[in-house]
């Protein structure tokens, strides 16, 4: 039983003994000395072959063994010996893997093989073993060595090994480790480039060819090696020899071949290599000549229905959309159809950039560079692209401003909205004018969450009489809706201006929306739907003659009338938040759509809202909205559009639904302008495409992104809620303005009647903090406007807690900031042509009259000692799941950033973060870890880090709802609906409740304990990764960068024309000719 175990020992013992008399014979060297060494490596060389302990025993380094070796390596002139000590190092790092490789390079084992390589280099013919065991180690050192690259150029070892490669092309058991070595020699860029120079390209091209069984692995090398095209000269070089069409041709022969897909891995590696020569405008435009989008989608189109290859199809799909030809968007212009004149035009702003533009959008010396100039971009981005540098540094600019920024007696005409404030205001205890409310019609405005209380939930069962569902039979609309009068809302559009002068009504705003009593699920994706979609928009190119570029909708050329013949969709987007600017039927069954750019802009589509008639039932038909600008949605990850059927509304089931299949969302070839991209060239719009099958014949149907929520809409509910005004209920609305298109901004009063007229009850209600609320600044967010509609629906309810919340606070609401942007289908925009939002810190009366006055307001409330207690702004988001808020800590920003500032400097009352906390206890929609409380310096002009700073206000909140659904709590998987939206609102009011107990003087120090953790607890909040990102000109938004992992990276990103090297490094991720990481990981399109 010791015996193998004593042998061991014996031989382990053996090998110190020869290693340290290989030591000696170093040391003093004589000519007689080469048979001693040679023996001594041999017996070393067997021992270690027959010996696991041995070579664990000379790799170690405490033996010294791999010094010993290297030593004896570098000093011998003897070939045999030379060759003895190759293999005992082949044998140590081939069967010890990288731990022993480490130690090698750790030793200087690198310098030492490639100084051997050169120094046997000089005099040739080379021997053949030397060279086979000299590249074999290489092979395995290089991928563990990361300065390999850097090592081999400077010893001169690239040549060397490319013209052992150049005299033994046919010599496969010498080629094959000389490959190996070049592949990784040419993982570094600038050894890619010296090898391209020296040839290295025409080489590879001599031994790559038709498709053959035979040397499969030594093809697999050949085109690894070819990667080098990565480099932007060695491409061009490639292209500028004629090379892809080869390349072309080589691939069409493995794929006729390669019938059993037995080397998927040659045939992705050929793509690879066409890949990188198409990075370059040369090579697309070789690529085109070469007839290589047909050849790509034949071929591709024949491996759909084998899974296994759909890396192949994937890289396939990238190649072509890459080379796809750029076009300008249809329209004469990329500025908005509609034009309002402004009182004056800031020098140097959004709107004078567009009315200097030329028609087009662009000049004709942008169109002829635009490509061109994209390799200039890539080093710009690559040498001074800011990382994550927009969270605010500057702490005194994090600090509020204790000074007020206007002279009271500017403010003192805002007394007149806060009349309940002064003393001289009588405040009668009678019912008002408007009469005596319904009480059955008061009470069920609370129904959606009254039975929920305090507790957070909802009422998923059967609701009492006089609710909801109990009259979802009734087919009457006003039974139906409360707040709903069609006769009423015709009355209010009449005298809603605007820009177009809209005369018609959209059905849906006119007949109503009830919401559904099912939810809907957030859609599950089928497998290969980009990719099919895609391929039907490469088809266009292949077969032209296939399309049928029909114009069938046109705001550009209203004059004009559309011939039809009877066989295309009809489309409208002229009323109310209508957006659709033109429509192009390209197949009978297939329709591109292109959106209205925001008045006064070139750009910001992204809202939709239009009708469809003349449509058959039961036909797939295809919408594909053409000029989206957002680089993602939520559209890929199971959110639908919204339909609303009119002949569904007639037969009783008035509702927006979510619709559509194969829904996905990704980079097109239409180009867009510099200007429109705030200076940034070679961007492309995206895509939204979806299918809908329609039920019923004569149907006109509508579509929109969100559920619509119009201003004539909100105009019409504040009426019916007036009039719903108890003796108990203190209700005024104001105009708090005029916008720039002559429409008034309602600015609501809502606190409780004091009890009496006695001095300590009005003493009373006029001490009630105030929460300051406001909805709609950007347009296309229609789900705030329906989360401030539960929020006042609640505030005017009859429920008991409503009542004690009306006791505890006054409420200022603003509960739409853009009424000119709803009205006239804007996304984001007012009729200024600027976003709102970023308005705040210095906004001008004539132009963003709403921001001014509601600014003032709120420096009034100040001045007067009545900063509100709460300022919360609601808002949408396009790009994250759940609802969630965002707030305003000088700590939580530092924390995230490299400012040497200890928190014991910081003094901050915890206090901002009670609200959010509350309403992740109370709302299922509510996730508290989606919030964020950092400020970045991007949104310093927004109305929460404004309130925050210069008002004073701690609970400074934006709240964010998203236009999707949930991926938490109980409406985990299920698509966002009107009734959640309202409910959101509702269960704001509720945390508004609770919160009055945490900030009551004599329960603030008692009750927040357990909701707060201690600042320790927030400090751990400093692991979480940082999640905001600087934002651009066109598409800054209230919202950190997009943490979904996105999943359809069929977009090409290879934009830039890299023909000029940037920096060139010298550690690359190296591709492993048998893996199919490398391409699944960059190419997945499922």
């Amino acid at each position: 039983m010791n015996k193998p175990k004593m042998a061991a020992e014996k031989s382990a013992s053996r090998v110190l003994m020869l290693l340290s008399q290989l030591e000696r014979l170093n040391e003093e060297p004589k000519v007689s000395d080469n048979d001693a060494i040679r023996q001594t490596t041999g017996k070393i060389l067997h021992l270690i072959q027959t010996q696991e302990k041995t070579r664990n025993e000379v790799a170690s380094k405490s033996s010294g063994g791999m010094e010993i070796i290297l030593s004896s390596l570098e000093n011998t002139q003897d070939l045999q010996t030379t060759l003895n000590i190759l293999a005992i190092l082949n044998e140590l790092l081939t069967v010890g893997g990288g731990r022993r490789t480490g130690v090698f390079v750790s030793k200087g084992g690198t310098a030492v093989l490639l100084q051997l390589l050169v120094s046997s280099s000089k005099d040739p013919p080379a021997n053949e073993e030397l060279m086979l065991h000299i590249h074999s180690l290489l092979g395995k050192v290089g991928l563990k060595d990361r300065k390999f690259g850097v090592k081999a150029r400077l010893n001169g070892a690239l040549n060397a090994t490319l013209n052992l490669v150049k005299h033994n092309l046919q010599n496969y058991k010498l080629l094959l480790p000389c490959l190996q070595v070049l592949r990784v020699y040419s993982s570094n860029l600038v050894n890619a480039v010296s090898l391209g120079k020296s040839g290295a390209l025409e080489i590879m091209f001599e031994i790559i060819g038709p498709f053959s069984k035979k040397s499969t692995t030594l093809l697999k090398y050949v085109v690894c090696v070819l990667c080098m095209c990565s480099s932007g000269m060695n491409a061009r070089r490639a292209v500028d020899t004629g090379y892809l069409p080869t390349l072309l041709t080589i691939y069409q022969d493995w794929h006729r071949n390669d019938t059993r897909h037995r080397h998927v891995v040659i045939r992705k590696s050929i793509l690879g290599c066409i890949k990188n020569l198409t990075n370059i405008k040369l090579g697309r435009k070789a690529f085109i000549d070469a007839n290589g989008m047909r050849i790509l989608y034949n071929t591709s189109t024949e491996c759909l229905s084998v899974r296994t290859l759909d890396p192949l199809v994937n890289t396939s799909s990238l190649i072509m959309r890459k080379c796809f030809p750029k076009n300008r968007l249809p329209p004469p212009t990329i500025k908005s159809v509609f034009h309002h004149p402004l009182p004056h035009i800031p020098a140097g702003g959004p709107v004078a950039q567009l009315y200097n533009q030329p028609p087009g959008g662009k000049t004709h010396s942008q169109l002829r560079s635009q490509d061109s100039n994209l390799e200039t971009d890539f080093i710009i981005h690559v040498c001074y692209a800011p990382q994550n540098d927009d969270i605010e540094t500057d702490i005194n600019k994090l600090r509020p401003i204790q000074m007020n920024t206007r002279p009271f007696d500017e403010l003192r005409a805002y007394e007149y909205f806060c009349r309940e404030f002064s003393k001289k205001c009588i405040i009668s205890i009678s019912k008002g004018p408007e009469g005596t409310a319904d009480p059955d019609l008061v009470c069920s405005l609370g129904s959606l969450v009254l039975d929920a209380g305090m507790n957070g939930g909802s009422v998923d069962g059967p609701q009492d009489e006089g609710g909801e569902q109990a009259v979802l039979e009734v087919p009457d609309t006003a039974a139906l809706l409360p707040l709903h009068d069609p006769d009423l809302y015709l009355e209010i559009v009449k005298s809603t201006r605007s820009v177009p002068a809209y005369t018609e009504v959209a059905y849906p705003d006119y007949f109503g929306h009830v919401a559904l009593s099912l939810r809907e699920p957030i859609l599950e994706r089928a497998y290969g739907v980009q990719r099919t979609k895609i391929f039907q928009d490469i088809e266009r190119l292949i077969h032209p003659s296939d399309i049928l570029d029909k114009v069938v909708y046109d705001l550009d050329n209203q004059s004009c009338p559309v011939i039809d013949n009877g066989e295309s969709l009809k489309f409208n987007s002229k009323f109310e938040s209508g957006n659709l600017r033109k429509a192009i039927q390209v197949r009978k069954f297939e329709y591109d759509l292109i959106l209205n750019s925001d008045i006064n802009s070139n750009h910001y589509h992204q809202w939709f809202y239009f009708e469809v008639g003349n449509i058959r039932p039961g036909v797939r038909y295809r919408f594909n909205i053409i000029n989206c600008e957002k680089s993602n949605s939520q559209f890929n990850y199971g959110m639908q559009v919204l339909m609303y059927s009119v002949q569904d509304a007639i037969n009783g089931s008035p509702h927006w639904v979510r619709t559509g299949s194969d829904i996905c969302y990704y980079k097109n070839n239409f180009s867009r302008s510099s200007i429109a991209a705030g200076g940034q060239k070679g961007k492309s719009y995206f895509t939204l495409t979806f299918t809908v099958t329609f039920q019923h014949k004569d149907d006109v149907c509508y579509f929109a992104y969100h559920y619509p929520y119009t201003y004539s809409m909100l105009k019409m509910h504040l009426q019916k809620l007036s009039a719903l005004r108890t003796a108990q209920i203190y209700y005024r609305q104001d105009d708090l303005c005029e916008t720039l298109g002559g429409n008034s901004c309602p600015l609501l009063t809502i606190t409780a009647m004091p009890g009496s007229s006695s001095n300590d009850h009005i003493s009373q209600f006029r001490s009630r903090p105030v929460v300051f609320l406001s909805a709609r600044v950007h347009p296309g967010e229609t789900n705030s406007s329906w989360v401030m509609k539960g929020t006042l629906e609640y505030l005017m309810s009859c429920s008991p807690q409503a009542q004690r919340l009306r006791e505890s606070y006054i409420f200022k609401i603003i509960p739409m900031l853009n009424p000119d942007g709803v009205i006239n289908g804007n996304h984001r925009c007012s009729l200024s042509g600027e976003d709102l939002n970023r308005q705040w810190q210095n906004p001008n009366a004539e132009l963003h009259p709403t921001i001014y006055h509601a600014k003032s307001l709120l420096q009034y409330l100040r001045a007067t000692g009545r900063t509100p207690l709460v300022f919360c702004d609601y808002h949408g988001h396009s790009r994250k799941k759940n609802v969630f808020m965002y707030g305003c800590s000088i700590k939580e920003t530092v924390w995230q950033t490299n400012v040497n500032s200890s928190t014991c400097e910081l003094h901050e009352d915890l206090g901002y973060r009670t609200l959010p906390k509350l309403l992740s206890q109370m709302a299922p929609a509510f996730s508290l870890s989606s919030c964020s409380f950092v400020v970045e310096r991007s949104k310093e002009t927004t109305a929460r880090v404004v309130v925050w700073r210069e008002i004073g206000v701690q609970r400074s909140y934006t709240m964010e709802s998203t236009l999707c659904g949930c991926d938490q709590g109980k409406y985990k998987g299920l698509q966002i609906g009107t009734s959640e939206l309202e409910e959101m609102g509702a269960q704001f009011c509720l945390a508004l409740l609770r919160l009055r107990r945490f900030t009551s003087p004599l329960e603030l120090h008692n009750h927040n304990s357990h909701l707060l953790d201690t600042e320790n607890d927030l400090i751990d909040t400093r692991s979480i990764p940082n999640i905001t990102s600087p934002t651009t000109y066109v598409l800054e938004e209230d919202e950190p960068a997009f943490l979904e992992e996105v999943d359809y990276s069929a977009e090409s990103n290879d934009e830039n024309d890299p023909d000029l090297e940037p920096d060139l490094q010298d550690n690359h991720a190296l591709p492993d000719p048998n893996s199919d990481s490398e391409f699944s990981r960059q190419d997945s399109l499922n």
